[in-house]
């Protein structure tokens, strides 16, 4: 099943793409109990969203719709940093005894097709096509054996970098929370299709041109790893997201450098997951 959400006529609302690419408007049905994905998630509702689509309003396809992020409004969204070996030697870093974790804030993420901006603090910014899972049922301290429970489906996620920012200090966060420099979407597959999602590819365009491509097979720590670590710290709640990490090929390491600029197209492709675009804007 793939869960979408968007605005329609004004309102929040979401729904389920259907065998034909249009979308059933599920959140017609059933919003006033569960307003939005993450009520749906919390309640551990997602089978009935199925349900509700044969009676829901039918729109058009996803691209004709004015999408949200998947998840507009996760209480907490993970990155895990230098999580592929390629990319961690291209950054010239050490192997990592653990992984390296850092935040975003939902306001640093727009939905598929809207435009990426690079801000005018900036010329040096950055791709990093990731796929991103999004939690379904709260866990705290979390085995590796049980990991995979609590994930409700996985996304497309473009973690972009305002790598100047990024370098200030030995923390990301300022190079990874401009506004509108994060993508996520177009959709949510559900756990349920995706019965291995360490044996994806994953693969970043920049205008039409491949400058990443690797199996999801190749991450240092694989999923069942990053929720163990992660709910050792913290519990994960329903409609968290923790976008997994990026595969060597970054820009920041090319040469010359690679940077995303005002009419770019950037594009993230993860088999049996889907497409997510941007067009890339000057802020």
């Amino acid at each position: 099943m793939k869960v979408v959400s968007f605005t329609a006529n004004g309102k929040a609302s979401y729904g389920v793409v259907g065998a034909d690419g249009k979308v059933a408007d599920v959140g017609a049905v059933l919003g006033a109990t569960y307003p939005d994905l993450v009520a749906v998630l919390k309640a551990g509702a997602l089978a009935k969203l199925g349900e509700a689509a044969a009676a829901a309003p039918k729109l058009g396809a996803v691209e004709s719709l004015d999408l949200l992020p998947v998840v507009p409004n996760p209480g907490k969204i993970i990155c895990i940093g230098v999580n592929y070996d390629e990319h961690r030697r291209e950054m010239g870093r050490e192997p990592p005894g653990h992984p390296t974790c850092f935040v975003r804030f939902p306001e640093s993420q727009v939905a598929h097709g809207k435009p990426l901006l690079r801000p005018q603090e900036s010329e040096r910014f950055d791709y990093e096509g990731e796929l991103a899972i999004i939690i379904g049922k709260e866990g705290f301290k979390v085995s590796e054996a049980d990991a995979y429970s609590l994930i409700a489906g996985y996304s497309c996620y473009m973690d972009g970098s305002i790598r100047d920012w990024q370098n200030h200090t030995s923390q990301f966060t300022p190079g990874k929370n401009f506004p509108a420099t994060g993508g996520f979407g177009p959709w949510m597959v559900s756990a349920d299709e995706i019965p291995d999602p360490q044996n994806l590819t994953l693969e970043t365009r920049l205008n039409g041109q491949s400058v990443q491509k690797s199996g999801t097979d190749l991450m240092t720590f694989n999923i069942r790893k990053i929720i163990k670590y992660v709910t050792t710290w913290v519990a994960l709640k329903p409609g968290d997201v923790i976008a997994t990490g990026t595969p060597g090929g970054v820009g920041a390491k090319r040469t010359p450098p690679l940077w995303m600029k005002d009419g770019d197209v950037a594009e993230v492709e993860i088999s049996g997951v889907g497409l997510l675009r941007h067009p890339v804007k000057n802020a």
